[in-house]
């Protein structure tokens, strides 16, 4: 899988923007604040139909605009695909898959995969558990629909479970009601977690094992808030009971306390949790392991290589990691954004395009 070709206009500071792109390498330099996450970003949203940086749509449109436009054309292992995104302000975008409306965003799930490593990835490790439940949840709500549609049916039951909390009467036999559902949605959320978890410890085992020449044996565990089982049943009644025991703590912090949305993961290198006693080079491999590994997974569960985003992130990492990064991807089809051209990178790849952006514009472009 490779994206072929995007179309930009009047998305953030792009005005009328097309390019093709190698389906091996596309680099993208230029000064700071010039357009180059933009881009990416712009690549990203054909995947989700959302941005990794803002859950704001109005911000993707240029300034003065009232509308924007993003159409990416990707070739597919089966059948190539093309996603077109119309944004309007204060409107609802319209997306359409190969000529179709899309009136789901699961329906573009499993269609273009992609994966974004960033600077703020490499804190995965020592940031707050939301951080890591987003990265469980990006990477799952991608390629598995069932997946997506528990979390947002759970989102949703949480959010109204809570709202009602915070009323001045709270009637245990209405918040039975949600707690039902809960348990319903969050076990399976619980089922699905676990085994992404279980395999992507053993991708990023590997590879950890490789980038530290077997000097540190790396372990990710599956934190669950609920104590986890693996019998349906049992776990539900788990799940059920749990909740029971928390209901005067949740009716008096006026929250849901207990539940998926409080899950963690936790890292061990050489039996070290990383996280508390880990320095911050070991946070940065135990990163760096975790996202190639998303591209394991990914191949595993689809077939199709995903396509990776490194945004900045090759000035974050020293010499010997960002070797490791070059020589292990050359299957998949890479972004890179970066100020200055690296010559390393080029020089392992059989072809690459270069792309040179400054204001929204891009101002040169060489194909190597």
């Amino acid at each position: 899988m490779y994206i072929k070709s995007l179309e930009i206009k009047n998305f953030r500071n792009y005005e009328d923007f097309s390019i093709e792109f190698d389906k091996n390498l596309n680099i993208i330099i230029g000064k700071n604040a010039q357009g180059k996450t933009n881009l990416i970003e712009a690549v990203f949203l054909s995947s989700i139909g959302k941005s990794f940086r803002t859950s704001k749509e109005n911000d993707l449109i240029k300034f003065g605009e009232e509308n924007a436009i993003v159409r990416v054309s990707a070739e597919k292992k089966v059948i190539d695909t093309r996603v077109e995104i119309f944004i309007r302000k204060n409107f609802k975008k319209a997306i359409k898959k190969d000529g179709n409306t899309v009136r789901k965003t699961s329906e573009l799930i499993d269609n273009i995969i992609i994966v974004i490593f960033s600077p703020e990835d490499l804190k995965i490790v020592k940031d707050e558990p939301e951080k890591r439940r987003k990265f469980i949840d990006r990477e799952l709500a991608q390629i598995k629909p069932s997946y997506y549609n528990c979390l947002s049916a759970y989102k949703k039951i949480l959010m109204q479970r809570n709202a009602y909390l915070k009323e001045d009467r709270v009637d245990d036999d209405i918040l039975l009601i949600w707690d039902r559902q809960l348990v319903d949605y969050g076990s399976s959320l619980m089922k699905m977690r676990k085994e992404f978890i279980d395999k992507i410890n053993i991708f990023s085992g590997k590879i950890h094992d490789n980038i530290t020449n077997r000097k540190e044996n790396l372990k990710i565990t599956y934190d669950s808030n609920i104590k986890f089982s693996v019998d349906e049943k049992e776990q539900r009644e788990i799940f059920k009971n749990a909740m029971e025991n928390s209901l005067s703590t949740d009716k008096k912090m006026r929250t849901t306390t207990r539940g998926p949305h409080k899950d963690d993961m936790s890292f061990f290198v050489n039996s070290v949790n990383v996280r508390n006693f880990g320095s911050q080079g070991q946070q940065r491999t135990c990163a760096l392991s975790l996202k190639l590994a998303e591209l394991d997974f990914i191949k595993e569960e689809t077939g199709e290589k995903g396509i990776l985003l490194l945004d900045d992130v090759m000035s974050e990492l020293d010499e010997e990691r960002r070797n490791y990064l070059i020589r292990s991807l050359k299957e998949n089809q890479i972004f890179v954004t970066a100020t200055d051209l690296d010559e390393n990178l080029v020089n392992n790849y059989s072809s690459a395009k270069v792309i040179e952006i400054s204001n929204g514009c891009g101002t040169n472009f060489i194909d190597i």
